[in-house]
């Protein structure tokens, strides 16, 4: 479990002989030796390992963990340095007791992730006239940048190597390239053909003042939402490994070409060479190709968020057309009515597989035998009977009591803790195939809870010009908090894919996202953490659509698609105003229309008696509600959505 080391010190003594370890410690000392002979047979001082794979991507496939390799510390963030003498890791806070419970004293541990902190440490450690190398396929190009510009003026020298050295020390052991098929989604689950799609990327091509004649697509849902192609090479998300290169004319696909069956190369139009057929490349042609077509009369237009230095590299900065995202990036955030209609009608199947959940979770925890880990695993469980479901689109956050103060706690088979009706538990868990947010019972309010309530409500509510950043909006969400002097230190929300990212760039309330428009789906999701006693989480998903104001304009609001019930004993009714109220009844009023019909249809009575007495309406009089059973809950879940 990721945990924050409060005390600041490090759990391992490497003074002493022989130093003391965790027995979770893992032994990187041949990991280390076979990476240094392939620095050697480089001529390098030292090797940067980044915690990424060539497209960017969230969640890396088992042959891309190269620095989990190295290292033996397995949390999603960092990087790890190795010089001739000393091996290094940066990483963030999450993840300091993890890094000390799992690295042995080869490793130094450094509480940075900024790269001029790396560069401090190159300094130091590479001699001058020594080189440093890196894999350019897992340097962002900014990330890159920020690297040569702090060296350039040193006398060390920063060497693209396009052979991977921790693949080449790794050696027979690292897990083999994907060989799953790649398949087509079925009509029904589509918004638009991928010709549609072509066409339109293709139209904005036309449009766009710089003249691109390609698009290149680098991150793995680029791919996978243009062509309408899923796959399994990724955990928690069905892509494939691929890249596109899209022209005025052609369209190039760059994949495991054995994952193609007859069926999906028929799709594909692979058979025939004019602009609408789709030429199956291997995947590890592709920097060859496009810096092939980059020596052409060409302009090739990308997205600088994904592209690796590995591509950037091969194409002149003259026929570059750099944008933070592409637009195959921007087009798939805005979902059309079809999508939106998909989305919605998941919402549905999800609230009756939460409110199975939650209905069990109150006849059980005051039991004494549920604990975070066979919960997880039961809603798990109850989603996979739903309709379309694909398993889980994340790594399942369930925490009960001081767990649920880390907000990326996630528990495991040996490491667990019982659920209790005297603490609360956190619930953060998603399905490739929905999303939604539930809540259980408290036994009595919460002030901390309820403001986090506000603030969900006050931004779902926000009524805002079309075109406005969400990062100018967030304030409302913490707007409750910050009266009374608290906070929370995560991102108040982000896109969400139609079966493809949970986390689905650029959309959210963050500096670098683009701006809201509508059709756009979005998480809402402020919370609070008490450090070492609880956490709370309120998260919701919206899509943004437009608002009805008194006078005419261009304005836009959210409308909220989850579909389960807020945790009524935990609202303190004294802290909102009437039109919180007002909007928390329609909102159980919908949930009500949508949800209760579902629930009768499948003979789920119980739920449905279970929906009718979590949706009754709130009043400024009825401060509390009677729960079936004293448990402290609260819970989200964020899913991604196919359904029909």
């Amino acid at each position: 479990p990721k945990a924050v080391n409060l005390t600041g010190e490090d759990v391992r003594n490497c003074s002493i002989s022989p130093p003391y370890l965790p027995v979770t410690a893992v032994n990187t000392t041949a990991q280390l030796t076979a990476l240094r002979q392939q620095m050697h047979n480089q001529s390098l001082s030292a090797y940067i390992i980044p915690e990424t794979d060539a497209h960017m991507s969230e969640y890396i496939g088992k042959r891309d963990k190269r620095r989990a390799w190295i290292t033996g510390f397995t949390g999603s963030a960092g990087t790890a340095v190795v010089s001739m003498g000393k091996a290094g890791l940066w990483t963030d806070s999450r993840y300091w007791t993890q890094a000390e419970r799992q690295m042995d004293c080869n490793w130094e541990l450094h509480k940075e992730v900024d790269i001029t902190s790396i560069v401090t440490w190159l300094l130091a450690e590479v001699p001058a006239g020594g080189h440093v190398g890196f894999d350019p396929f897992l340097f962002s190009i900014g990330s890159w940048k920020s690297y040569y510009t702090a060296l350039k003026n040193s006398n060390i020298q920063l060497v693209s190597i396009t052979d991977n050295l921790v693949d080449l020390a790794w050696g027979s052991e690292k897990p083999l390239f994907p060989s799953q098929p790649i398949y087509a989604l079925k009509e029904a689950f589509t918004g638009s053909t991928w010709k549609e799609k072509v066409s339109d990327i293709r139209s904005q091509m036309q449009k766009h003042r710089k003249g691109p004649t390609a698009v290149l697509l680098s991150a793995l849902d680029e791919t996978a939402w243009l062509f309408n192609l899923r796959g399994s090479d990724i955990p928690y998300n069905p892509f494939f490994y691929s890249y596109t290169l899209l022209t005025d004319s052609s369209i190039r696909l760059f994949v495991n070409k054995g994952c193609l069956d007859s069926e999906t190369l028929k799709y594909l139009n692979s058979s025939c060479s004019g602009s609408m057929c789709v030429q199956i490349e291997n995947y590890s042609q592709v920097r060859g190709s496009v810096q092939t077509y980059a020596s052409g009369d060409v302009k090739i237009w990308i997205g600088t968020s994904y592209t690796t230095y590995g591509l950037y590299e091969v194409i002149p900065l003259e026929k570059l057309i750099e944008d933070t995202y592409s637009p195959v990036m921007v087009t798939k955030a805005v979902k059309n009515s079809k999508e939106q209609a998909l989305l919605r009608a998941s919402h549905v199947r999800d609230a009756v597989a939460v409110i199975r959940y939650l209905v069990w979770l109150e006849k059980n925890v005051p039991k004494g035998t549920v604990d975070e880990f066979s919960g997880a695993e039961l809603l798990d469980k109850f989603r996979g009977e739903e309709d379309f479901s694909s398993g889980p689109s994340f790594e399942t956050i369930s925490a009960s009591g001081l767990n649920a103060a880390l907000a990326h706690y996630s528990p495991t088979k040996e490491q667990h803790r019982k659920l209790s009706s005297d603490e609360m538990y956190l619930l953060d868990s998603g399905g490739q195939y929905w999303y939604v947010f539930p809540t259980l019972p408290w036994p009595t309010t919460s002030e901390a809870y309820t403001r986090v309530l506000i603030g969900n409500i006050d931004l779902s509510r926000l009524v805002f010009p079309a075109s406005t950043s969400g990062r100018m909006m967030e304030i409302f969400a913490r707007r409750a908090l910050w009266d009374v002097g608290l906070n929370y230190g995560h991102g108040t929300g982000h896109g969400i894919g139609n079966f493809l990212c949970v986390h689905e760039w650029p959309v959210g309330f963050q500096s670098g996202n683009i701006p809201m428009a509508k059709g756009m789906f979005t998480s809402i999701e402020p919370g609070y953490y008490q450090d070492g006693e609880f956490g709370i989480r309120i998260e919701d998903v919206a899509v943004v659509v437009e608002a009805k104001t008194k006078y005419p304009g261009s304005y836009l609001t959210f409308e909220v698609v989850s579909l389960v019930p807020y945790d009524r004993n935990l609202i303190d009714i004294s802290l909102l105003s009437p039109e919180h109220l007002q909007y928390l009844n329609h909102y159980y009023q919908t949930i009500r229309e949508k949800v209760g019909p579902e629930l009768q249809r499948r003979q789920l009575q119980e739920e449905f008696q279970w929906l009718q007495r979590h949706t009754e309406p709130l009043s400024a009089r009825a401060l509390r509600t009677t729960s079936l059973a004293p448990l402290l809950v609260v819970s989200s879940l964020i899913i991604l959505g196919w359904s029909v």
